[in-house]
């Protein structure tokens, strides 16, 4: 997997076509890892862009993943089938499960929407999911599969369980965000954690918004260091993920952004200093907090998480 990748989902502020574009010019200045899913809307538009790439690059040193999405999962295989016939391609390096609930809500509904069909997070459930992400694995369909927004609580017994056990779990990951016990089980695991939303999401839903959340790249901390370098402090969030060993996805259509990105990788690394200064700035601000996946009688988001360690229910 590359050390960094780009993310796919900028539909709800951009068209498909500039999301399409952003694929191809940042495969051109290096990109070879691109995050997608079905439920963003624009497959079909990024696998004529990938039609396009591999006319240059070859299929083997591309790095595509897609997600099943949660009104699908009794249905993995045809889901699965539909992204590749979208993207354009024979197989996927990486399929994952989109959120560990079959909750569906409406695309675009405000955040106090609720489903009266959500349901808390079932493991059995779950582990038809799952079996049949394996199946896809073994017809060849899928390299890899992996999960996505799991807890620890969700992923011991999935660990347990599974026949074919997750690569990857994708997950937010921020400087004011760090989920250190959750990223070390990760590791302990041998599971690779990929981290969404990792210059905090500025341009998040206004449904995923409080009053009470920290902005990563308005941190003193992170600001220093980006002046020293004399980069926008976003290349600061890069490179502490980067330097932490996590895969980084973010998103943009600006060209110069996009490769400023890259390059936050390969050129001027954080000192010892500022990398202990970082560790010290986790606020635990969960800025994606999928409270439209709730389920009638639960106390608040904070269900979704499993914050005292045991499955909500």
């Amino acid at each position: 997997m590359p050390a960094i990748g780009m993310g796919t989902f900028g539909s709800d502020r951009y068209g498909h076509e500039q999301v399409s574009e952003a694929v191809l010019g940042a495969a051109s200045m290096g990109y070879r890892f691109f995050d997608c899913a079905s439920v963003y809307g624009n497959e079909h538009h990024i696998g004529e862009a990938l039609q396009t790439i591999q006319s240059v690059i070859p299929r083997s040193e591309l790095y595509i993943d897609s997600k099943v999405w949660n009104d699908q999962h009794d249905h993995v295989i045809e889901s699965c089938k539909q992204s590749l016939k979208d993207l354009q391609l024979d197989y996927l390096d990486l399929y994952l499960v989109h959120w560990p609930f079959a909750n569906y809500h409406a695309p675009g509904c405000d955040g106090d929407a609720r489903n009266p069909d959500s349901r808390p997070y079932d493991h059995e459930r779950f582990m038809n999911t799952w079996r049949q992400m394996e199946q896809l694995v073994d017809m060849g369909l899928v390299r890899s599969i992996g999960t996505s927004n799991m807890t620890i609580a969700k992923l011991k017994p999935l660990l347990r369980d599974a026949r074919i056990k997750p690569v990857v779990n994708e997950m937010e990951l921020h400087p004011h965000f760090q989920q250190s016990e959750l990223y070390d089980f990760l590791n302990e695991n041998q599971i690779q954690p990929i981290g969404f939303c990792p210059i905090g999401s500025p341009q998040r839903p206004a449904r995923d918004t409080t009053e009470n959340d920290t902005v990563d790249i308005e941190d003193p901390i992170i600001i220093a260091a980006a002046n020293r370098i004399g980069v926008h402090p976003a290349i600061i969030c890069l490179k502490w993920a980067h330097h932490r060993g996590h895969v980084p996805i973010p998103f943009s259509v600006d060209p110069e952004q996009y490769r400023g990105n890259l390059e936050a990788i390969t050129k001027d690394p954080l000192s010892s200093s500022e990398i202990a200064a970082l560790k010290t700035i986790d606020k635990n601000c969960r800025l994606i907090k999928g409270q439209v996946f709730l389920w009638q009688g639960a106390n608040d988001w904070q269900d979704l998480w499993d914050l005292d360690g045991e499955i909500v229910s």
